[in-house]
């Protein structure tokens, strides 16, 4: 049986599936006069993105670099950097974990020097939007790996669904609003990594590599398409048409653990998604994902993950 490489079109749709912002911060500012802005929140991805004239990011360590308007900035890692319309403004105060970063209002702690708001009819006026952060593990972990601490994302204008209009009504909080600015920043965070990992020349991570592979890859699928099977790699194996040892070693070559080890990581990222929703029970999630039971799936995650599911859900928000 020939096996048949997907479309490498189809390949981010796993991988992206993943991506989930929790109590995410959305801010739209409209400045002028030479400002800058310190942020060290310590989120482990941030996105800028100049609607109005071009800003500057100068990170701690590393080369700094200009965002366009018709640019994205990825910021990943955590590390501190600098935010400014001009690479010669001295940087403000740290941003902590509790303060918005580029709020028009600027709360003290901001971050924001000589800056003041501005009309929006200003032509001389930066417009200025940044988002911060969570991210679940799994899927969206391996991006972040894939990512430098830096990453100017070009022509993301031209992808990205949210209107001009739909940025606006988010500075306007009615019920549902945190659910609207986290959906919307997952949703610009896929559009920026989408043309990150397929612009031209880009070095494409290994385990993205293995999503089309004709062996590696229609075992992922297999897997993806149904945790609660029992899954061996006797069992994969036969149903590529391929022998044991050849997968096995084929696959860790390309994703870097074996295939066992990466189903068990499937499924708990699974079940830790599964658990921000209060009505799903322990042993609901253990079925679901193909646990014998709550206990072992209860022991498998605290060994795994260094926390039990119990704590683990009560340190996330409610599942929106």
């Amino acid at each position: 049986m020939a096996l048949v490489s997907p479309d490498r079109s189809d390949l981010l749709a796993d991988l992206l599936d993943g991506v989930r912002a929790t109590g995410a911060a959305f801010d739209r500012s409209v400045l002028r006069g030479p400002w800058s802005m310190r942020c060290d929140d310590g989120s482990p991805l941030a996105l800028v993105v100049p609607l109005r004239g071009p800003v500057w990011i100068l990170p701690d360590e590393g080369a700094p670099a200009r965002v366009a308007p018709d640019q994205v900035a990825v910021l990943a890692g955590g590390a501190p950097y600098v935010v400014t319309g001009d690479p010669g403004s001295p940087p403000g105060s740290d941003l902590r974990r509790d303060a918005r970063c580029a709020a028009p209002e600027f709360p003290a702690g901001a971050g924001a020097v000589g800056a003041r708001p501005a009309d929006e009819d200003e032509p001389d006026a930066s417009v200025l939007l940044t988002g911060r952060y969570t991210v679940d593990t799994g899927a969206p972990a391996r991006l972040l790996a894939s990512l430098p601490p830096l990453a100017v994302v070009d022509d993301v204008e031209e992808d990205c669904p949210i209107s001009p209009g739909a940025l606006e009504m988010l500075a306007h909080p009615r019920p549902g609003h945190q659910v609207l600015l986290d959906r919307t920043l997952e949703l610009m965070l896929i559009t920026a990594l989408r043309a990150w990992l397929t612009r031209p020349g880009a070095e494409v991570p290994a385990w993205y590599a293995a999503h089309s592979d004709p062996v590696v890859g229609p075992a992922l699928r297999l897997m993806h398409e149904d945790l609660a099977h029992p899954w061996t790699v006797a069992s994969l194996a036969a149903r590529l048409h391929v022998s044991r040892a050849a997968l096995a070693k084929r696959f860790a070559a390309l994703v870097g653990q074996p295939p066992m080890s990466y189903l068990r990581h499937q499924r708990l990222e699974h079940v830790a998604e599964l658990l921000r929703d209060p009505a799903v029970t322990l042993e609901t999630a253990a079925q679901r994902v193909g646990f014998s039971s709550a206990f072992a799936l209860s022991a498998t995650f605290k060994r795994e993950c260094g926390v039990s599911p119990s704590a683990w859900r009560a340190s996330q928000p409610a599942h929106g």
